[in-house]
Order: structure tokens, then sequence, then C-alpha cells
């Protein structure tokens, strides 16, 4: 949602930024919030704006972000402030130049993932629900990863196919897929592990190309394993990020079955956010995973 004048001027009061000379520049990228970088002199904030109802996705995205800096292992934009404008909502962050990784921010973050996941916790699961995209995410917590992974990711997403296209066959696919992953993984119980949760290449990039940076988080207490998984989704991440990763922290075996279900559970949100032809690549990779 775009920041008028009046707004970005009180906005940048409550940044304590002087709104005399104060500039707004309209930045592409984000596919759900407005992007803004505002710069006063020398200081510049990079400032995502939405209709105040969705208010709630901006502070999901700033409590995600907090908790990642909080590890001090992957660095990610700073938190300035978030709050609410007259109609809007609106995050500030740390302006960073943004660059392409380098095969050498690709082991570095590889690394810094790894170091990442050691940060866990009792249970899966939040402190807080939050979103995937646009789609609410659950995070009750539990000590099941099993349980919680069926209930709380796949079949949600499954429900809500279901809701949207009664006329497939989402429902029993639905009924297939669980049975399939209580049989082949009710044993799987890894240690609750603090992930970035939407970690695709269009979420990490590079300060000077060498320093590796990660945003837009969905962050939970999961399987580590659920992070690599999206990586390797939609591409984008080179070989010395993952040798990386194995180097510091190698996965378990089986981890190689399980990333179809992780997998699965991305291809199902993008389904529901936007149907097409992620309709037919849902329904391929259920009967990938079923076998048929």
């Amino acid at each position: 949602m775009s920041i008028d004048r009046e707004q970005a001027a009180a906005i940048a009061r409550a940044l304590g930024l002087d709104e005399h000379g104060l500039k707004v520049s309209t930045v592409g990228g984000g596919d759900i919030a407005s992007a803004h970088v505002f710069q006063v002199a020398d200081d510049q904030v990079f400032v995502k704006s939405l209709p105040v109802d969705q208010g709630d996705l901006l502070s999901a995205e700033a409590d995600g972000l907090e908790a990642i800096a909080a590890t001090g292992t992957v660095r990610v934009p700073r938190v300035v402030r978030w709050g609410a404008q007259d109609d809007i909502a609106w995050l500030a962050l740390e302006y960073l130049e943004l660059a392409q990784r380098s095969p050498h921010a690709d082991a570095e973050l590889g690394r810094a993932l790894a170091e990442m996941h050691h940060h866990g916790a009792e249970n899966f699961g939040w402190h807080r629900n939050n979103y995937i995209g646009l789609t609410p995410q659950h995070n009750p917590q539990l000590d099941d990863w099993t349980a919680f992974f069926l209930a709380h990711r796949l079949d949600c997403q499954f429900d809500r196919l279901a809701s949207a296209h009664p006329e497939k066959n989402w429902a029993d696919l639905k009924q297939a897929i669980g049975q399939s992953w209580r049989k082949t993984h009710a044993g799987h119980q890894p240690s609750p592990a603090l992930v970035h949760g939407d970690l695709w290449c269009g979420n990490a990039a590079a300060v000077g190309r060498d320093q590796p940076v990660i945003f837009d988080p969905a962050v939970h207490y999961a399987d580590r394993e659920t992070d690599l998984a999206m990586t390797s989704l939609f591409g984008g991440f080179s070989e010395s990020f993952y040798r990386a990763y194995e180097d510091t922290w190698p996965l378990p075996a089986g981890h190689e079955q399980r990333e179809l279900y992780y997998k699965l559970y991305h291809v199902l949100n993008h389904a529901n956010l936007f149907a097409g032809a992620y309709l037919e690549s849902a329904g391929r990779m259920c009967y990938r995973i079923l076998g048929e």
C-alpha cells in the first residue's frame, strides 16, 4: 500500500528523522507489501507498508527478524521500528544495498545457517502464529514433530485447497499423504531447530557480494531439514552452500525421502495462493510421493 506525503512525514517523525528534506522512493521486489526508501541527508531507512488490517504480517516479520538476529549467526536487516499511521501499517528496517550472492557468500550462508539451526527449544512451533506468504501459519507448541508437521503444515494446506476447489480430490490426497507420512517417518524425531521457514533464493542476498543476508522469514522451531528442502525447491543456491552446511552439520540418513514432503508444504501453499499451474504441480508431487 503506497504511502502519501503526510503519512511519510508522520512515519519519519516516529523514526526520529527530520521530515524536512525527506525523500521517499518507491522500490520494487515485494510481492505482498509496498516498499519504500526514506532518505534524509545521509540517512536511509527501508520501509514496508500494508493496509492496517494486514499489519499483523509486518509484526510477524519483525518478530522473526529479531529472533534470527538474536542468534548472532546470519545477518538480517535490523528492525528499526514498526507501527501504524492512519489506514496503513508499516515496518522500518535497516537499509541494505543488496547484491547477488557469490559462491563465497553461499558458503558463508551454509555455515551460518547450520549454526543458526543449533539454536533450539523444547518444542516445535513458535510463541505466536505467523505467515507463509499471505497464508496464516499456525504454530502451537508440540513435542512430536511427525504430528506437528502433519496437522499444522500439510493438513492445513490440504484443507484450504479442498475448500477452494471442492471439485478436486484434495481431501483424498490429504488422507493418503497423511498415511504415507506417518508410515514412513513416524520414528523421525529431530531436535527442534530455529528455521527461517521460507528460505527460497529470493529471500537471500549478499551485502558487498560476500556477506550473506536473509530476510522475509516465517520463523518457527522445526526439523532443520525443512529449510534445506525449501532452498532446493526453486534453486538458486550454489553447491558451495550445501557443501558448507554439510561440513558444519551433516544431515541425517533419510533426509532425501523427507525432502519431498517438506517441499510439498510450499507447493501446496503456492497452489492456495496462486492456483493455476501450481495446482497441477501440487497434485503431481502428491502422486510422486505416493508412488503412483
